[in-house]
């Protein structure tokens, strides 16, 4: 295991807690998973000549879009969970627990809404959200809320501006904070997430060297029949439809 340095969490727990979030990753998909929601393999072979790349290429592209929807939720995880690290305070509450909060601090009286990027939310969503942390400001006068975004447009620490009911609403309580600004109030380091993504490359190369099933296993390419590739790839959905058993 190399030096990280990042000085505000360990070298082991960062390196278990990037190991912990491998382990959720899906690493493996096969052609009944691939071929669960009926592929469409016209784009498919659109995508491959016009994009210029071989099928196989194509499909692993594919494969790689499907396991994404899954591993967006362990990105998640990620960075929710590594506050559990931070002490001082710093609590990740079980799903739904205290309030339905990501991260909270009782004793500095913050109560977290973590997401991943800045436009994640609906309209619907967002009004939930802030009169969620009005009703934690009229319950504790000391509380200071925020939605913090991993993916945000800039690094802020603003108030949140949003419309209720057609009407504009703020309040210097309820904040919209980057990820950045976040790590900042938590581990008192204006560098540490950046210290974090700087040291994740090495991190995540010691996890996988250290354990070779982290690796994606990918088998749709080598299940599909090579005597008449075509043939394979388009019965995937069409095997009912006329004509195609002459393909």
């Amino acid at each position: 295991m190399k030096k990280y340095n990042l000085g505000f969490i360990s070298d082991e727990k960062i390196f278990n807690h990037v190991k912990n979030t491998v382990s959720q990753y899906r690493r493996s998909i096969n052609l009944q998973e691939f071929n669960k929601n009926i592929i469409d393999p016209i784009k498919l072979t659109f995508d491959s000549k016009i994009y210029g790349q071989t099928i196989r290429q194509t499909i692993e592209s594919e494969c790689i879009r499907q396991i994404d929807k899954t591993n967006n939720n362990c990105i998640g995880y990620f960075h929710q969970n590594l506050f559990k690290h931070a002490g001082n305070g710093w609590e990740v509450p079980a799903n739904g627990a205290k309030g339905g909060f990501d991260v909270i601090n009782d004793e500095k009286h913050i109560y977290v809404e973590m997401k991943n990027k800045h436009n994640t939310m609906n309209a619907a969503s967002s009004q939930k959200t802030y009169i969620k942390m009005q009703g934690k400001i009229l319950e504790d006068d000391k509380a200071l809320c925020m939605l913090v975004e991993i993916i945000a447009k800039r690094s802020q620490d603003i108030k949140w501006s949003i419309t209720v009911d057609k009407n504009p609403r703020s309040h210097k309580q309820i904040r919209r904070v980057s990820i950045d600004k976040f790590y900042e109030i938590v581990f008192n380091d204006k560098n540490a997430f950046f210290k974090l993504c700087k040291a994740l490359p090495d991190i995540l190369d010691d996890v996988i060297a250290a354990d070779e099933s982290a690796k994606l296993k990918n088998t749709v390419y080598d299940e599909l029949d090579k005597t008449d590739f075509y043939k394979s790839l388009y019965l995937l959905a069409f095997k009912t439809y006329e004509g195609f058993e002459n393909f």
